[in-house]
């Protein structure tokens, strides 16, 4: 089984395509506002950890953020390069970070850490680079999303879980839009594991949100059915000290 860095690099042309629809792709539709509201005004400086294509970096950065935009993709960082060749960017592991201590005042993690390896350390790593005080902004592939699915997506289809919500696994999804397709490929992890490494990593959560989809942002009867079911988790983390 190739590891989550070598898939995503696999499929790195067809994030690329995808994230750049915004009728596609969740960021545009209603992910990113509730987002950026847990990260708050800019600071010192902050690390997009996992920055893909470099959306939220160019967000964060109109925003007034001093950003550093680092992926362990070569292609994924060179189209958020050639996107803003003015913002800083770093080919790198999430698992272990080229920074000092304290080098950064926030840390944000939008939809990464169920796609990197070694999350714990990933997570350790971010704790590390964060001064007294920062915080870490992630946002996840809701446990709930990637434990189960529905049996139909009528209004009323139950949704199920067939095996364990608490073993970790690897999962593969394929979806198909306006002639688009996309394969997300991560790793289905309990909400406990995130929890405990963040506390490993001497990080306080202060907020957990898991936004609903609104009504303007529904494309087909399958997002729908994620106005009862979470979708995805947001959480705001403070370094203790």
């Amino acid at each position: 089984m190739s590891s989550l860095r070598e898939a995503w690099e696999e499929h790195a042309a067809e994030w690329v395509a995808w994230a750049g629809e915004p009728h596609l792709d969740s960021y545009w539709r209603f992910h990113r506002d509730a987002f950026l509201e847990l990260v708050r005004e800019p600071g010192r400086r902050t690390l997009d950890l996992g920055c893909g294509e470099g959306r939220l970096s160019r967000d964060l950065k109109a925003r007034g953020h001093d950003v550093v935009a680092l992926d362990a993709s070569p292609t994924l960082l060179a189209a958020a390069r050639e996107a803003d060749p003015s913002i800083e960017t770093c080919l790198a592991d999430a698992a272990a970070l080229p920074f000092a201590d304290g080098a950064f005042d926030c840390v944000v993690a939008f939809m990464s850490l169920q796609d990197v390896d070694d999350f714990r350390s990933a997570i350790g790593e971010s704790g590390r680079v964060l001064e007294p005080g920062g915080r870490l902004c992630l946002a996840i592939v809701h446990p709930i999303n990637s434990a189960g699915r529905f049996e139909t997506f009528e209004p009323d289809g139950r949704f199920v879980i067939e095996g364990s919500y608490l073993a970790s696994f690897r999962y593969q999804d394929t979806v198909e839009r306006a002639g688009l397709e996309m394969t997300f490929v991560s790793d289905h992890r309990p909400l406990e594991d995130y929890v405990e490494a963040l506390a490993d990593a001497g990080l306080v959560i202060d907020r957990i949100r898991e936004p609903s989809i609104p009504e303007a942002a529904i494309v087909d009867e399958r997002s729908r059915c994620w106005q009862r079911v979470p979708l995805f988790l947001h959480a705001r983390a403070v370094k203790l000290g």
